[in-house]
C-alpha cells in the first residue's frame, strides 16, 4: 500500500467541506477492520483511508496548514500504512473503570507480545508490537499498542485465495481466540496484502 503524501489530503478548507460525507465512509470502512479478542481486546487494523482520516482530523484539530506540520503527521501515522507484506493494527486493552483498567494492565505486562494471527494451517505469527516507541514499564502495560504482523509470501497468497484467518491472545492472563475472523474482516485483510 502507498504511503500518504501531502497531495493525497484535503486543505483544512475542503476537509471543512467533506468532512461529513468523507468520516461516514471511514466508519463504514472501519466495521470491517475491527477484531474483537475476548472482552477486553480489539485490534483496529489500519489501512491508507484509515490513516488518511486520523490524519485529517489531527491537522482539523490542531489547524495545521503549513507544509511541515503537515509532514510530521505523515511521518507520524504513515508507518501505520501496512506494506503489502503485513496487517498492521493499533491494539487496545479496553476497561470501562478505571480501578479494573489499573489492575488488568499490571496483570498483562508483555501482552503486546502475546498477540497472533494464523492463515489457514500456517504457524502463528505474533505480533511485532510498538516499533516507534516502548508502551510499557516495569509496573504495566499500556492500554494502546501499535502492532506489525509480517506474512510469509505463502500466507497473503492463500488470504488472496481465501483461506480463513484466526487471531488471539495467548497470554497467561488473558488466553482468546477468534475464529475464524469473520469474512467481511478477512476480505478487507485480503486487500491490505500485494
Amino acid at each position: 500500500m502507498a504511503k500518504l503524501t501531502r497531495e493525497d489530503l484535503y486543505s483544512l478548507e475542503e476537509y471543512s467541506q467533506v468532512r461529513a460525507e468523507f468520516r461516514a465512509r471511514v466508519m463504514a470502512h472501519k466495521k470491517n477492520r475491527k477484531l474483537p479478542i475476548g472482552p477486553n481486546a480489539t485490534l483496529y487494523f489500519e489501512d491508507s483511508l484509515t490513516m488518511k482520516y486520523q490524519i485529517q482530523e489531527m491537522l482539523r484539530i490542531e489547524r495545521v496548514f503549513e507544509a511541515n506540520g503537515i509532514q510530521e503527521e505523515l511521518d507520524a501515522y504513515n508507518p501505520l500504512i501496512p506494506d503489502g507484506s503485513n496487517w498492521k493494527a493499533t491494539f487496545m486493552m479496553e476497561y470501562p473503570e478505571v480501578e479494573e483498567r489499573r489492575r488488568e494492565l499490571a496483570r498483562l505486562i508483555g501482552i503486546e507480545d502475546k498477540v497472533w494471527v494464523q492463515v489457514a494451517d500456517f504457524d502463528r505469527v505474533y505480533a511485532i508490537a510498538d516499533e516507534d516507541m516502548e508502551r510499557e514499564d516495569q509496573e504495566k502495560t499500556s492500554s494502546v499498542h501499535f502492532l506489525r504482523f509480517e506474512l510469509t509470501a505463502e500466507m497473503s497468497a492463500a488470504v488472496k485465495s481465501g483461506a480463513a484467518i484466526d487471531a488471539g491472545i495467548a497470554h497467561p492472563n488473558y488466553d482468546y481466540t477468534a475464529a475464524p475472523v469473520p469474512a467481511e474482516v478477512r476480505d478487507s485483510l485480503a486487500a491490505d496484502l500485494a
